[in-house]
């Protein structure tokens, strides 16, 4: 997630030798707060600082993991124990993204891990139509990001049509679903939880371009949706033609998400007075219809093609329907963006061009940069570590000591010739300690904060 601070994050052990590695690490996400964890265990000796452009660390955990998933945000607890043991400063500048990548690759090993934070295009007609909005921009929107926390989202109307059945969409559905009683003592902002007061949200559709076999969502995210109060979920019968003949050939992941829809389809009532989330597959969206807001969806109706069951390719028919609706979410994907020339980029897979990691001699990337937008927080953990072996292989052949360099020095001394405000770890527990204070008065863990002046004041 991009914003406008950044956070170092120092640990220095001295070897026999007496040789310090110094490693760069560029994004406060939990691949770069992963990476930083396994290297300090391993290195006699190192200096590691993490940089984050915003006042606050932490990234996809803080603000992508739903408000109503507070036990996938308790890695923080482990991060935080880091820190505090390291005693780490954080720093905070405008425009020093370039110089990282750049100077990093002088002043020591960089290592980038600074995430997606743009979504893929549905690239139809009407996608430029007031109330189509990102499912990335519903997430950073109730879970404080500061520049979704203004989002225009109009939710005077009763449906919704989200594209894409991953994770991420069901998030979003079951946010919009979720009796807002349920939603006060979670740590969901201020600003949503008050236009979700005032919601007329009836009926969620998670709409997929292929079958039930090839969603992307997890068992758990489905168990949820089936179990939400106050809300029935409708599924098509025909969608599952074939479906119950395939599961035994199904690898015990699938096979139990496979075995849960078909259970649920089995108890299927088109008759409910809550609210509704409905899953429909082999639908592609075409066109959105309506002027000064959304009004309908256009969709053209899908088979597959392939041998292998569960990566068959969706091919347009000549069949379409139209469904009304009042706000599109388009849910398909993040993808991260060139932040420097000096990184290799593959435009296309919308990743740093890497093996395994690897980008070349001393450059590294791990998290979404690395392999896409894809997986779960223990997914990027893994992934973290193994690029961290790499690099702790790598300069036990190559030897990658920079004692010479500046590193840290060089950066903080342009921070101070900037005048720029910096951010220590210690700042960074006012900032916490204030959201937890402000959670309190209201039954929260945390009010979190969505104003960068504000978080400033407050560590200041």
């Amino acid at each position: 997630m991009r914003a406008k601070a950044h956070f170092s994050i120092l640990k220095r052990f001295y070897s026999v030798r007496q040789a310090k590695v110094k490693i760069c690490i560029v994004g406060g996400g939990p691949a770069g707060f992963y990476a930083a964890q396994h290297l300090v265990k391993k290195l006699d000796s190192s200096q590691i600082d993490i940089y984050e452009r915003l006042p606050v660390p932490f990234g996809l955990v803080r603000f992508g993991v739903a408000p109503d998933h507070p036990e996938v945000k308790n890695v923080i607890n482990t991060f935080t124990k880091n820190c505090e043991t390291s005693k780490c400063p954080i720093y905070r500048q405008r425009k020093l993204r370039n110089r990282c990548f750049s100077g990093a690759v002088k002043n020591g090993l960089p290592y980038s891990t600074y995430g997606a934070e743009h979504s893929r295009k549905l690239n139809i007609p009407g996608e430029d139509i007031p109330n189509v909005i990102e499912a990335r921009r519903i997430v950073g929107w109730y879970n404080g990001i500061p520049w979704d926390s203004n989002l225009k989202i109009d939710l005077s109307g009763d449906t919704v049509a989200i594209f894409g059945q991953g994770n991420v969409a069901i998030d979003v559905a079951r946010i919009l679903l979720t009796p807002v009683d349920l939603l006060k003592s979670t740590d969901i902002t201020q600003h949503a939880l008050e236009a979700l007061t005032d919601s007329n949200i009836k009926k969620v559709y998670l709409i997929g371009r292929r079958g039930p076999l090839q969603a992307a969502f997890t068992i758990k995210e489905l168990r949820e949706m089936l179990k939400l109060q106050s809300c029935k979920t409708i599924w098509k019968p025909q969608d599952f033609s074939g479906v119950a003949e395939v599961v035994p050939t199904l690898a015990r992941p699938k096979k139990r998400i496979a075995e849960l829809m078909l259970k649920s389809v089995g108890e299927n009532s088109d008759t409910s007075t809550g609210n509704e989330f409905r899953p429909i597959f082999f639908k592609s969206p075409l066109e959105i219809n309506g002027k000064n807001k959304v009004q309908s969806v256009t969709l053209g109706t899908n088979e597959l093609i392939g041998d292998d069951i569960l990566s068959k390719k969706a091919v347009l028919t000549e069949a379409k329907e139209v469904l009304d609706c009042n706000l599109v979410v388009p849910s398909i994907g993040y993808k991260p963006l060139q932040a420097d020339e000096n990184i290799p980029f593959d435009p296309e897979k919308g990743v740093a061009k890497n093996v395994n990691g690897k980008i070349t001699a001393g450059l590294y990337t791990s998290g979404w940069l690395s392999t896409g937008p894809s997986g779960v927080i223990l997914t990027t953990m893994n992934h973290a570590f193994a690029v961290a072996d790499l690099i702790l292989n790598d300069i036990n052949v190559a030897g990658f000591v920079n004692e010479e360099k500046e590193a840290y020095e060089e950066i903080n001394r342009i921070l101070r010739e900037k005048n720029v405000q910096v951010i220590g770890w210690a700042d960074w527990e006012k900032i916490d300690r204030f959201e937890q204070e402000e959670g309190k008065k209201v039954g929260k863990p945390r009010e979190k904060l969505v104003d960068v002046k504000k978080m400033l004041e407050i560590a200041e």
